[in-house]
């Protein structure tokens, strides 16, 4: 089935007569219902009249039903209500993926697992480090994060990786350590 001219014509007076998606879609032949919501939403016919199957109440009274006269004010009394009401709400920006402050961050490795030697030469690089924002990182920087991610003040070493390694030197050394230097250190404490 294809949108013809015609078709799409008879879609949009349908739609402007208040007929439900499944009534054009009958209509047309077919097509689905879903395939009309599409073709709407596409042409930027969303807003629309009331549907034109909905029965009016029948249980108000009549007085109720009578909706009650408006006297015209002249254009200087209208004015000051026209300055009072107040202005259509300006576009809701788009907002940045809400990270709550304190949540876990990877693992990383305690000061007892890690030699002193490693974390003296780690605090010197990262005094030196490049602090790279997450789109500034390539297969070529280091990807050190520090910092808590929830905050300003978080960035990535971005110093050059050590072959086959994601880090740099400094924190592969801290980051991948033989499984004996580790055991040596805590049977040592």
């Amino acid at each position: 089935m294809s949108w013809t001219d015609e078709r799409v014509e008879t879609l949009k007076t349908m739609w402007a007569e208040g007929k439900s998606a499944s009534q054009i879609a009958k209509e047309l032949g077919g097509v689905t219902r879903n395939a009309v919501i599409g073709k709407v939403h596409r042409l930027g016919l969303s807003n629309r009249a009331a549907p034109a199957s909905k029965p009016a109440p029948k249980d108000k009274p009549a007085e109720k039903a009578a909706a009650p006269k408006t006297v015209a004010k002249p254009a200087a009394e209208a004015a000051p209500a026209a300055a009072a009401a107040p202005a259509a709400k300006p576009p809701v920006p788009l907002r940045k993926p809400i990270i709550k402050a304190g949540q876990p961050l990877p693992p990383q490795p305690s000061a007892n697992e890690v030699s002193p030697e490693a974390l003296a030469n780690v605090k010197a690089v990262e005094k030196t480090a490049k602090r790279l924002t997450l789109m500034e990182l390539t297969e070529r920087t280091c990807k050190w994060p520090v910092g808590d991610p929830a905050t300003d003040d978080f960035w990535f070493c971005g110093h050059a990786v050590q072959t086959g390694k994601p880090y740099c030197e400094a924190h592969v050394a801290v980051a991948f350590q033989p499984m004996s230097a580790r055991r040596d250190r805590r049977a040592s404490r």
